[in-house]
This record gives structure tokens, C-alpha cells and sequence, in this order.
């Protein structure tokens, strides 16, 4: 299916909740360059700084009265991509990148380590995560490699690094109720995330496929990637690839997810 997309490299692979791979495509070592992807990543290192009380979710961060917490579920009220305040902490969902960056620079002052350097340390490292880099900004500047990223879907799924409560709230929806704009796809009402990952739940249409379930969690980037996880499924997958994303993408996305779904069902 992925051959015939538009696309000059891709690669994929499907995950089991045990970390067992259930099938792959293409150069899965190969690097891409992830964009908004990297916000899972992001997310997971914030989640590991609150766990060792380097940071608390209720810290003051970003515009007046937003906190982490607000920053993770984007509802700081920071604009997508400058420092412009849209609206009050907590009452909508405003997708931000400039809110991630705010908040690696949070926890970056309160452990006195680059952020790079931090998500290094708690994540990539303790996961055998040889290939991912993050590099420039925390919001879109990763570089992995499906394998690598499989790794990190296993351990979203069966957590050693985090306490798994820790992990259930984060792909749990946070601030629920709150509408707002899911980029590529439009007004969402309700716009559901957690704490970094975005939440299937009733939006439509989606990246993910139709068999995907509601609580089915992660994220997708401008480069032409995604990764999600589908708890009811026990299963997860990542997808890399070469071109932006745009009406290819919303249009084979879907049915791919959905035969991923089917396969493993």
C-alpha cells in the first residue's frame, strides 16, 4: 500500500503492546525528520521531570496564570507560532509550538541542563534510542528513525520509564470540553488532548483510520509522519516519510491505519 503512495522514501512498522514487531516497510533505520512529532518526545521528557519533582504541573509557565500543565494540553493561550496571547489559560485549545518551547525552557532553567541534553538523559537513551536527535526546537525539531520510534511507542504502551498513572493521565483527555483548531483538518468541538498527545476521540475526519478507537493517542507532522497508539488494539505505528503532508496524506492515511487495524482486529 505505502508503494503507492506519492511519496520518494517512506517507512513504517506496527508495534504490540509486548515491544514484538508485527510488520515493517522501507529503510527503517533510515532518519526523516519528524516535525510535530517531536512533541511527543518533548512531552515524555516534561512528564519525567514532574516525576522527579524537577518541575510541578501546576508551575507557573508561559502568559500570566498559564501553568505546565496548561503548556503540555495546549490551552496557554499562546498564539501557533509567536508570542501573541489568544485567550485565557484554560479556555480554549489553541495547538501551539511556541507553548512547547516555553515549557522546554521551563524545565530546562529548572534542571539547569540543555533540553536537548535532557531529553536525551531520560528518554533516548534509557529506551535505546541510538538514532533520535532533537535539534533545534523542542516543538518540531527531532530527527529519528522508525525503529527508534517503535521503541518509544513500546514504552508508551508498557511503560518502564514512567509510572504507567503517570502515562494514562498524559493520553487521557486534559481540559475536556475545550474546541479549537486541529491544523490540516479544521475546527474540532470538542478539540480533546492530553498532555502532549492528541486525542482521537469523536474528531472527523482524522489522520488515523476509522477502526481506530477513540482513545487512540499521538501525534502527526508537517513532514509527513505520525505516530499513534491504540490502547483498545494493544497496538501501535509509525509512519516516516519524505513529503509534506498535505491532501495525499489526509487521503491514504486513513485506509492505511484502518488495514493496520483490520490485520491485527
Amino acid at each position: 500500500m505505502i508503494d503507492t503512495w506519492p511519496v520518494d522514501r517512506a517507512a513504517a512498522a506496527v508495534v504490540t503492546r509486548d515491544g514484538g514487531m508485527r510488520g515493517e516497510h522501507g529503510r527503517v533505520d533510515e532518519p526523516f525528520r519528524l516535525a510535530s512529532v517531536t512533541k511527543l518526545l518533548t512531552a515524555y521528557a516534561v512528564l519525567a521531570a514532574v516525576e522527579e519533582g524537577a518541575v510541578e504541573p501546576d508551575d507557573e509557565a508561559g502568559p500570566p496564570g498559564s501553568t505546565i500543565r496548561h503548556l503540555q494540553a495546549h490551552t496557554s493561550g499562546l498564539a501557533f507560532d509567536d508570542d501573541r496571547v489568544l485567550a485565557a489559560p484554560g479556555r480554549k485549545r489553541i495547538y501551539s509550538n511556541t507553548g512547547f518551547e516555553v515549557l522546554a525552557a521551563a524545565v530546562e532553567k529548572a534542571c539547569d541542563i540543555p533540553f536537548e541534553d535532557y531529553v536525551r538523559e531520560a528518554v533516548f537513551e534509557p529506551l535505546g534510542m541510538s538514532e533520535t536527535t532533537l535539534g533545534g526546537s523542542p516543538a518540531a525539531g527531532g530527527i529519528s528513525t522508525v525503529r527508534d520510534l517503535t521503541r518509544f511507542a513500546a514504552e508508551l504502551m508498557a511503560p518502564r520509564l514512567l509510572a504507567p498513572e503517570t502515562v494514562r493521565e498524559a493520553t487521557s483527555v486534559v481540559f475536556p470540553g475545550l474546541d479549537g483548531v486541529l491544523p490540516g483538518y479544521g475546527a474540532q468541538r470538542p478539540n480533546d488532548w492530553g498532555l502532549g498527545f492528541e486525542i482521537k476521540g469523536t474528531k472527523s475526519p482524522h489522520w488515523t483510520g476509522a477502526g481506530n478507537s477513540p482513545a487512540t493517542y499521538g501525534h502527526f507532522g508537517a513532514r509527513g509522519t505520525f505516530l499513534w497508539v491504540d490502547p483498545a488494539l494493544g497496538a501501535a505505528a509509525v509512519c516516516l516519510t519524505d513529503r509534506d503532508f498535505g491532501p495525499w496524506a489526509a487521503e491514504v492515511w486513513p485506509g492505511f491505519n484502518d488495514a493496520v487495524v483490520a490485520e491485527l482486529g
